[in-house]
């Protein structure tokens, strides 16, 4: 594209758009808008649920309707596949995860608000960090250490001998570094990458048809103004996609550290 067209002053949207300062001069550091976002996601999806199954009726209506979709969902998609007959014990968790990580998706898509709270590495890194911790709890206690690191180095059926010199590190190294760095960033990578070409999308619209409209650069502001409106569609999918996965992948690890033989 000519420089003319494009405009001497027009800047693509950067990294500088996950760059946070304070809420204000003297605030605390971490006081940030992902936190401020963080904290009202939450408080809006405890009010979701109150408002749901506060008063429980017996043919659901409105939000209770859609807080129950919402439970089989999660309990016939995620936890049933992965925990048997665990599922139900362990739903309140999953439930939850899926829930506040696909609040927190979609305010990326909200006018006003526009930003994923998990497009800040920060809060996919706590998520792993729990559903890691969770497991290798569950793993060392119902097996015990020695147990757990054994079904993982030495799988039955395979000669000790290839397990120990080829198996044994890969997934070692799988378990306690890879996993749950994937699982962090996976979710992140997605917000990240998403909230990035929204911004792009939505930035050169604004520049050729508000701030330096000319005949030659509507076309181009149009078709970036529908780009971005495509893009919003296949945000929104996505935010729910890698919530679903996301807590996919949690009640997978947690299945396999309770049940070995999976």
């Amino acid at each position: 594209m000519p420089a003319s067209l494009a405009g001497d002053d027009f800047r693509a949207p950067g990294v500088e758009l996950f760059d946070f300062p304070p809420l204000w001069p003297g605030a605390p550091y971490w006081l940030t808008k992902p936190v401020v976002l963080a904290a009202v996601g939450v408080v809006l999806l405890c009010a979701l649920a109150w408002g749901a199954f506060a008063r429980p009726a017996l043919v659901p209506r409105g939000l209770q309707h859609l807080g129950e979709y919402g439970y089989l969902f999660v309990r016939d998609q995620v936890a049933r596949p992965f925990l048997g007959a665990d599922a139900e014990r362990w739903m309140p968790f999953l439930l939850s995860l899926f829930s506040v990580i696909l609040l927190w998706n979609l305010l990326g898509v909200i006018p006003g608000v526009q930003f994923p709270v998990n497009a800040h590495i920060a809060f996919p890194v706590v998520f792993a960090l729990v559903v890691y911790v969770i497991k290798l709890y569950l793993g060392f206690r119902h097996h015990g250490v020695g147990g757990y690191l054994k079904s993982l180095m030495f799988p039955p059926g395979l000669p000790k001998p290839i397990a120990l010199v080829l198996y044994a590190p890969l997934e070692l190294l799988y378990t306690f570094v890879t996993a749950p760095f994937t699982h962090a960033v996976r979710l992140f990578a997605n917000m990240f990458a998403g909230h990035l070409l929204l911004a792009f999308f939505s930035a050169v619209g604004f520049w050729f048809l508000v701030e330096q409209p000319t005949v030659l650069g509507a076309p181009v502001g149009l078709l970036s103004v529908a780009m971005a409106v495509v893009m919003t569609a296949l945000e929104i999918f996505i935010q729910f996609l890698q919530a679903f996965l996301f807590t996919m992948l949690a009640a997978m690890y947690i299945g396999n550290a309770l049940h070995l033989e999976h």
